[in-house]
């Protein structure tokens, strides 16, 4: 014979029995959902910065803090100062797809325990952190970060509380500063360069001058000479042979002060129709006939 379970019951458990088997079946119904499939993607509002450069420049500060290897602002362990072994990737389940403008870039540190600056964090998961750089136009970029944490075992998703991407941002701006100073010192340098150039130029253009100075007037100093040899040649003559006297005046009778040999040179200092005034080689002056001179071969 069979014996109904509630016969065993005293008359005040089967009174409360209905309502606990009620609660117990929606507590079952409510967290149903938890246990059989994990939490949807967290949203955070993140933290959002225009910087004044160009989407470029912008690019390379991002980049540069994605690919360091560190999360900032958070840590496991007290006794380490900075959270490292994160990877740069391409995407990440923890966030919705971006559906806005601009370019996103990822960075996730897995088996991270506890990490610090996520509400309520526990157990072991993965951080992740999206970058999203939008620009605005020519020379004004923003840059937006957010960042989550998410446990492996529970798969709950743990909003951070700004620490993070404060921090984060933070990196990317000393990047940015760190470029736009490269930049500036190797503009410096390229000035450096081309001043060094324009002063060697300068001094090059400068020697070529005094070169072409010194050869125009080596050239006119050689015309000078040209000019005077000629004229030297225009003025001297030879006396013919067998020689002639040098007189003291311009006519016959003249005292004569010495006879001068054939072919001695003498200068012509005095041109008459007759006569012409000579200088001879050692600085005697006097007149000798036109006839008795003729010019240098």
């Amino acid at each position: 014979m069979w014996i109904k379970i509630t016969d065993w019951l005293n008359p005040l458990s089967r009174t409360f029995l209905p309502a606990a088997l009620a609660l117990i079946s929606s507590l079952a119904i409510l967290l149903l959902p938890m246990a059989g499939a994990p939490r949807e993607a967290l949203s955070t509002p993140g933290i959002i910065r225009e910087f004044p450069v160009s989407l470029n420049e912008i690019r390379q500060a991002v980049l540069a803090v994605v690919s360091d290897k560190i999360v900032h602002g958070t840590l496991v362990f007290d006794k380490e100062p900075i959270l490292t072994g994160a990877d740069a990737v391409d995407s990440t389940p923890l966030f919705e797809p971006w559906q806005g403008p601009g370019e996103v870039y990822f960075k996730i540190r897995k088996n991270a325990i506890a990490p610090r600056h996520f509400l309520e964090s526990g157990d072991q998961g993965t951080i992740a952190v999206r970058y999203v750089i939008i620009p605005v136009d020519a020379t004004r970029t923003r840059v937006k970060i957010d960042a989550l944490y998410q446990e492996s075992g529970h798969r709950v998703v743990h909003a951070s509380d700004g620490t993070v991407e404060k921090s984060e941002m933070k990196e990317i701006k000393d990047q940015l500063e760190a470029l736009q100073e490269a930049a500036a010192q190797a503009a410096d340098a390229r000035r450096r360069e081309t001043s060094a150039e324009l002063v060697r130029q300068s001094i090059v253009r400068q020697r070529e001058d005094e070169t072409s100075r010194f050869n125009n007037a080596q050239s006119a100093q050689k015309e000078l000479e040209q000019q005077v040899n000629a004229l030297h040649h225009e003025l001297e003559r030879r006396v013919k042979a067998p020689g002639a006297d040098l007189k003291a005046a311009p006519f016959q009778s003249a005292a004569s002060l010495k006879t001068l040999s054939a072919f001695t040179d003498v200068v012509i200092l005095i041109v008459t129709p007759r006569w012409l005034g000579v200088e001879t080689p050692e600085g005697q002056r006097g007149w000798l006939p036109q006839e008795r001179l003729e010019q240098l071969p």
